[in-house]
């Protein structure tokens, strides 16, 4: 029978081909858009992490998607903050997202205050010397960008004044004042980091005297821990929604093309299946003959799917460095598993008409 698999996929190799890249796509479909979402997730958790800060204090309206909220608070508000007890840092930000050569959040940051919650480590050059020279992590100077070069940034032009080991939150930061300006929101930030004496007890005392202090009730505040819990695909209804539509859409394209390429190959072999069944060939063996072309068609494109997907991250990192893209054994396991049983489900019909055929009829089929 494996012979005779092997043999019909051999016969018509340009329909095995399109049919096993047909899989491939669905396959790289599914794990590029999970590798990039979850690569973002996964980037702002790690990000967040290094800043130094153990709490997070925005308005209430915001979301905790880092960037995704407007500067709706006043930076004095860092001035109160500093005064309550078991505060000993408060660093007002101003977070945007942007869309460009890659997905990031550009920092708008008061220095002094956002260096004490964890210095910066210096590879070249200094902190902020004038209102129009940023900041840059190592991976983002990889790109050849040097000390003293121009680049633009949220359409302004920067100059590079120091360039700083990642992991501190973004990969570009400009002064608070020249992001407020550029985004008319004058003496505005976005939120508010903030270091704490380093005990739980402590942060529910910030908590409690933040939301005792006037004008602040409907601030959010946030522990770290709390933020990064916070930042998952559960929590995010959009990722998931998003997420089923592509599948969706990827699981119909396998179906269709595998149904479209099984029941031609069912068709164009009715008088092979009535010589099969006039041997004494059962319903469940034709059946089985269909199916095991299937899976073997799912197999290599789901190998194909897997490969390419692995040397577009590679493409990606090198054309994109600063772009996450998370690849995940949970997710090639789940991709793999959805595109197997999309094929097997296109091909089920083609086998079972092909089963019901009549050998009499079959073997008279011109």
């Amino acid at each position: 029978m494996n012979k005779l698999v092997v043999g019909n996929l051999v016969h018509r190799p340009l329909r095995s081909i399109i049919s096993a890249f047909a899989i491939a796509m669905e396959v790289i479909m599914i794990l590029s858009i999970t590798a990039i979402m979850l690569g973002i997730l996964n980037g702002q958790r790690t990000s967040q992490s290094g800043i130094g800060m153990d709490m997070i204090v925005h308005p209430g309206t915001a979301t905790n998607l880092i960037g995704m909220s407007g500067a709706a608070a006043s930076i004095d508000v860092a001035k109160v903050l500093r005064t309550l007890p078991h505060v000993e840092v408060a660093a007002p930000v101003n977070v945007q997202f942007t869309v460009g050569k890659a997905v990031e959040n550009i920092y708008g940051i008061d220095y002094a205050s956002y260096n004490d919650l964890r210095p910066f480590i210096f590879v070249a050059g200094g902190p902020f010397q004038h209102p129009d020279d940023i900041i840059i992590d190592d991976v983002e100077a990889a790109k050849g960008i040097k000390i003293g070069d121009t680049m633009e940034v949220l359409h302004h032009p920067f100059h590079v004044s120091g360039i700083v080991e990642h992991g501190k939150g973004g990969r570009k930061f400009i002064p608070i004042a020249t992001m407020n300006e550029i985004g008319g929101t004058p003496g505005k930030a976005s939120m508010f980091y903030l270091r704490t004496e380093k005990s739980p007890q402590y942060q529910d005392a910030v908590r409690s005297e933040i939301l005792a202090t006037p004008g602040m009730q409907q601030y959010d505040i946030q522990t770290l821990d709390e933020l990064l819990s916070t930042l998952t695909p559960e929590k995010f209804p959009g990722f998931n929604i998003g997420l089923r539509i592509v599948i969706g859409i990827a699981v119909l394209i396998g179906f269709l093309v595998i149904f479209q390429s099984m029941y031609t190959a069912v068709m164009e072999r009715t008088r092979e299946i009535g010589i099969l069944k006039s041997l004494g060939a059962s319903r469940f063996y034709i059946i089985s003959v269909v199916l095991r072309e299937t899976a073997l068609l799912a197999i290599a494109g789901i190998i194909l799917g897997i490969g390419l997907t692995y040397l577009l991250r590679s493409v990606i990192h090198y054309k994109f460095p600063t772009q996450a893209f998370a690849v995940t054994l949970a997710w090639v396991a789940t991709a793999t598993l959805i595109a197997f049983s999309g094929a097997m489900l296109g091909a089920f019909y083609p086998a079972i008409k092909a089963a019901r055929k009549d050998p009499i009829d079959a073997l008279s089929y011109e």
